[in-house]
């Protein structure tokens, strides 16, 4: 690695390339390219070969994303000690736009494509409440915690709309590296899908809140609060329902145009495979979110178009967006690592990134007790969410490639002092949280008691043979005077009947095959998000 930073040191090539020794040398200037896209391909490979060591090891105090992180690291400390750092960062300078474009549509369609619907709908009622309304309460107490800081100078001081942008980019968690230790100690199941499906639908939530403060900041500030609940619906319903428009679209066509034939098995994997990029450039072209879009897009090609593939187109598109997916995230995690020694940073600002360490702490606790508390109030004694799984699902709220992005997309939304501090505490806050929390996750759960708890006990009472569910009793004394918990009752409720209604109506209408075969293509633990999942999680 050395050897190659020492190569790069003596081209001396300008990273505009508009000065005259790369106008006299074309040929430098390509090879110098090359031998940066060379460094980027060394770090991958090294990254997925030490990756594949330490999980082989079951060494958890160092995750696979830990490991990119340093490697990133290392390669950014090589360059500056050569004072080669002004070639190295024009080949890893790229715009939020690449993120956006290239790097986050995989990852977030792997994320929904890899939900197993059978744990995820058991616990549909539950995840909702954690992705959405806990997602809202995190945003907001920690948007209020950090402009609260700023009032009594404890942090660097920002307008409200900023903290409340800040919050919600935050809020974003990817916890990639617990799962992939959930898989190997074998967790309970419920509490991996708690964990996988917030993470998934989390994102959703998060960017659109952080659109719509975006956009309130841009746009006149009388704007009152209806307008602001009216915008944040209109991005957030209406890119869900792009996603999910093409997602059923995508599964009528597959399942009527007869391509699940070997001689057409080109054209049937290629035509999945723009389906999700389709359901993302839509969505953006219509002025909503597209990461939204093609996440709904991944979890209904799943649930309904999958099943219409051949087994051979099966079993490519789901080693193929596990590919990309994989490669994507990995690249994410080596260039956040490679960042934070290159890049300027604010560091002048070091308590805003302490107390916001903090303030997102208690935020993830209000997000967690609150929510798990609300789910409880209608679950039955036996599928409550035990207080250490509560813990477990807090302690799992890590930062990552979503939180990442957004914040990079900040410092272009922002003023240049206040884009850019956010932007350095999210990086430092990534980058913390992935090396400390993702290497002590073994610890703290088996500190939980939670670990080798890897059975379907509360998962399996409540599924039975007819429609996938099993509803709770409401025989309970309806004059107890609590309206909150009856209300949450009855969605309880509707989320059994949705099931009932997808494994009787929507599977047979959107599929070639009844509900009942369907999960049987179905594991019900994918071994994490964006990086261990194998085949069709």
């Amino acid at each position: 690695m050395s050897t190659v930073v020492e190569e790069l040191m003596q081209m001396q090539i300008s990273p505009a390339g508009g000065g005259g020794d790369s106008q006299s040398h074309p040929g430098k200037e390509q090879q110098a390219a090359g031998v940066g896209i060379l460094l980027q391909i060394m770090m991958l490979v090294l990254s997925f070969v030490l990756g594949h060591v330490l999980r082989r090891h079951r060494f958890y105090y160092l995750p696979e994303a830990s490991a990119s992180l340093l490697i990133g690291l290392i390669v950014g400390a090589l360059a500056n000690i050569s004072n080669t750092e002004t070639s190295i960062r024009a080949w890893f300078n790229f715009h939020e736009e690449f993120f956006f474009l290239f790097l986050l549509p995989p990852i977030i369609f792997q994320s929904g494509f890899s939900l197993s619907p059978k744990p995820f709908f058991s616990n549909f009622g539950a995840i909702v409440t954690f992705s959405i309304l806990g997602t809202f309460i995190a945003s907001v107490v920690t948007g209020v915690l950090v402009y609260l800081g700023g009032l009594i100078y404890l942090t660097y001081r920002l307008p409200f709309v900023e903290c409340l942008m800040f919050g919600a980019l935050i809020s974003a968690t990817d916890p990639v590296t617990v799962l992939s230790i959930f898989q190997e100690l074998g967790i309970d199941t419920n509490l991996y899908a708690l964990v996988f499906g917030e993470s998934v639908l989390n994102d959703a939530m998060a960017i659109s809140l952080y659109r719509t403060m975006s956009s309130l900041k841009s746009h006149a500030p009388g704007q009152n609060f209806f307008m602001v609940v009216f915008r944040f619906l209109e991005t957030f319903v209406g890119s869900l329902s792009a996603g999910v428009g093409v997602g059923f679209i995508s599964a009528l066509l597959f399942k009527y145009a007869g391509l699940d034939i070997d001689n057409l098995q080109n054209l049937e994997c290629c035509l999945f495979v723009l389906f999700p990029y389709f359901s993302y450039m839509l969505a953006e072209g219509l002025g909503l979110t597209g990461i939204v879009s093609i996440l709904f897009t991944g979890i209904v090609m799943k649930h309904y178009t999958y099943s219409n593939l051949s087994e051979n187109s099966q079993r490519f598109v789901s080693a193929f967006f596990h590919l990309i997916s994989s490669l994507a995230e990995t690249f994410v995690f080596i260039y956040m690592g490679f960042d934070i020694a290159m890049e300027q940073h604010s560091w002048s600002h070091v308590g805003f990134i302490f107390f916001s360490i903090i303030f997102i702490g208690v935020a993830r606790a209000a997000n967690v007790f609150s929510c798990a508390y609300l789910v409880n109030l209608v679950r039955p004694a036996p599928r409550q969410i035990p207080v250490k799984h509560q813990k477990a699902l807090w302690y799992s709220g890590l930062r990552g490639a979503m939180a990442f992005a957004l914040a990079l997309q900040s410092v272009h939304d922002l003023p240049e002092g206040h884009g850019q501090t956010i932007f350095t505490a999210t990086t430092a806050i990534v980058v913390l949280t992935v090396l400390l929390i993702g290497g002590s996750t073994g610890t703290v759960l088996e500190t939980l008691q939670v670990v080798g708890d890897d059975h379907d006990g509360p998962l399996s009472e409540s599924l039975d043979g007819n429609n996938g569910y099993v509803a709770p009793s409401y025989n309970e004394d309806a004059t107890s005077g609590n309206r909150l918990k009856m209300k949450l009752k009855e969605f309880h409720k509707s989320t059994a009947s949705f099931t009932a209604l997808d494994r009787n109506y929507l599977t047979p209408f959107f599929t070639s095959q009844n509900g009942d075969d369907e999960e049987e293509h179905d594991d019900p633990m994918p071994s994490s998000r964006g990086r261990g999942f194998l085949g069709h999680n």
